[in-house]
C-alpha cells in the first residue's frame, strides 16, 4: 500500500481532526477491542504522537516495513505520520497515550529520547527499569482519568518522565528505520523546532538537511501534512497560541517571541490563520475554560 491510501485516524477507527495545542488522550488497547477485534491495520496518525505500553498478553507489531513478534511488557514511540499496526492475542492489552505534535514540541525540551523517529523496545532492560516505565504511564493514565483541576499542568511532565525512562531502555539500539522520506520529514521536524522563531528561509533548511528543495516539500508534506513553509508558518502558529493561552504576556511580546519582527505583521498572520485576532482568540478561550 502506497503511502497515500494509508489511512489516516484521530484515535483508530476515527477519521483524523484538528487537534487543540494541549491535546492530550490516554486509553487501553482493549477499550477499542469493538473496533479492531485484535487487529490494527497499518495506518497513521497527522500531527500526533503515540506511546503504547504493552501490559500483558504477545502479539505482531509493524512499523512501516519492519516486523516484531512481541510479548509484554514492550514499549513503542511512534511519531506522526509515522505507518503502524499490529495483531494481538486475546488477552492482550496495552495503555496508549497520544500527544499532539504542538504539545509535543514543548515536551522534546525535557525528553531523553529524540522525538523524531519512532522506537520499538520488546524483551530488553533491567525489570526495575521497566517498573518505573510502567508506574510513570499508569500515573498518566490515572491522572488523565481523574481528570483533576490542574491535570493539564502534571500530564506533559509526566509524558517527559515517560519518554526519557524509554531512553533509558537502550531505545537509541532499537530505533526503528524508517523510508528516507520519513526519516527527513523527522528530521525536518526537529528542526523546525528549534529555529522557527530564527526566519529561515526554505532553503537553509534545504542545506541544513543536506538535500533538495523537492525532496525535502516531498518529505514535509509526506510527514508533516504540509510544505515546508506553511509547516514553519503552523509551528509559529502553534506557539503563539501556547503563549496567549498559557501566559499573560501581551501580544507584543508574543510577536517578537515566535519571530516575527512587526507586532502588527503578526496580527495579521493570526488572524488570517484563525479567523480573529490574538487578543480575540485569547479573550474566547479564557472565556470558554471558565
Amino acid at each position: 500500500m502506497t503511502q497515500s491510501l494509508i489511512p489516516e485516524f484521530f484515535v483508530y477507527g476515527e477519521p483524523a481532526r484538528a487537534l487543540d495545542i494541549g491535546f492530550l488522550h490516554v486509553e487501553t488497547v482493549q477499550a477499542r477491542a469493538s473496533v479492531h477485534r485484535g487487529r490494527v491495520l497499518a495506518h497513521k496518525h497527522p500531527q500526533m504522537a503515540q506511546v503504547t505500553f504493552w501490559t500483558s498478553g504477545r502479539g505482531i507489531y509493524r512499523i512501516e516495513d519492519e516486523t516484531w513478534s512481541f510479548s509484554a511488557p514492550t514499549v513503542s514511540f511512534m511519531p506522526s505520520g509515522v505507518v503502524h499496526g499490529f495483531d494481538i492475542e486475546p488477552g492482550t492489552d496495552a495503555i496508549v497515550v497520544s500527544v499532539a505534535d504542538a504539545a509535543l514540541a514543548t515536551i522534546a525540551e525535557h525528553s531523553a529520547l529524540p522525538l523524531d523517529q519512532p522506537v520499538f523496545v520488546t524483551g530488553r532492560g533491567e525489570a526495575a527499569l521497566w517498573q518505573r516505565l510502567g508506574d510513570t504511564v499508569r500515573m498518566i493514565q490515572a491522572e488523565y482519568a481523574e481528570a483533576q483541576s490542574g491535570a493539564e499542568k502534571i500530564l506533559p511532565p509526566l509524558v517527559a518522565v515517560a519518554l526519557s525512562h524509554i531512553a533509558r531502555l537502550d531505545a537509541q539500539s532499537h530505533a526503528v528505520t524508517v523510508p528516507a522520506a520519513v526519516a527527513l520529514g523527522g528530521r525536518l521536524r526537529r528542526l523546525i523546532d528549534r529555529h522557527f522563531r530564527d526566519d529561515w528561509p526554505v532553503e537553509r533548511y534545504v542545506e541544513e538537511l543536506g538535500t533538495t528543495r523537492h525532496l525535502l516539500d516531498k518529505a514535509a508534506h509526506q510527514v508533516l501534512g504540509s510544505g515546508v513553509r506553511q509547516a514553519i508558518g503552523e509551528r509559529r502558529l502553534v506557539e503563539a497560541k501556547r503563549l496567549l493561552l498559557f501566559t499573560i504576556r501581551t501580544v507584543e511580546d508574543i510577536a517578537y517571541e515566535t519571530g516575527f519582527n512587526d507586532p502588527a505583521y503578526f496580527s495579521r498572520f493570526f488572524r488570517q490563520a484563525v479567523g480573529v485576532s490574538p487578543a480575540a482568540w485569547r479573550r474566547e478561550r479564557i472565556v470558554s475554560s471558565e
